[in-house]
């Protein structure tokens, strides 16, 4: 039987027409750019987890945090086992010196098309194009 899977956050952070993202240094989705983010704490609510990942990866400082959708994310070793449950929220840049930081390898404000050139993860490109369009 597998463990129970781990709760994390991730947000998709909307600034001027880009989105904040960061080259992940370590597993899961090493060398892959993505939402920042990571585990949820013991006794940390969703939006407590989501400010402080996004704080230690990149600096960046949130507004306006908004839950966008759960999803199930498999092993890279045991496909059958849901490993993460990652709540994936939106939010707006409120400010900060934004730097790598954390197990962030890289931080880059880009657009939806310059996104779409890059090797990303998961679902981070779908996401985006909702949240981009959305705000149109």
């Amino acid at each position: 039987m597998f463990p129970d899977p781990v709760s994390a956050v991730s947000v998709a952070i909307f600034h001027e027409g880009r989105f904040l993202l960061v080259r992940r240094g370590r597993p899961p989705a090493m060398g892959l750019y993505a939402f920042p983010g990571g585990r949820v704490e013991d006794g940390e609510t969703l939006l407590e987890a989501a400010s402080r990942e996004v704080m230690e990866e990149t600096g960046a400082v949130l507004s306006n945090v908004e839950h966008v959708v759960d999803i199930e994310i498999v092993s890279e070793d045991h496909p059958e086992r849901i490993e993460f449950v990652l709540s994936v929220h939106s939010a707006g840049f409120a400010g900060g010196e934004v730097r790598p930081g954390d197990d962030a390898a890289a931080v880059a404000w880009l657009s939806v098309d310059e996104m779409d050139r890059l090797p990303l993860a998961g679902s981070v490109l779908e996401i985006a194009r909702k949240i981009a369009q959305a705000a149109q």
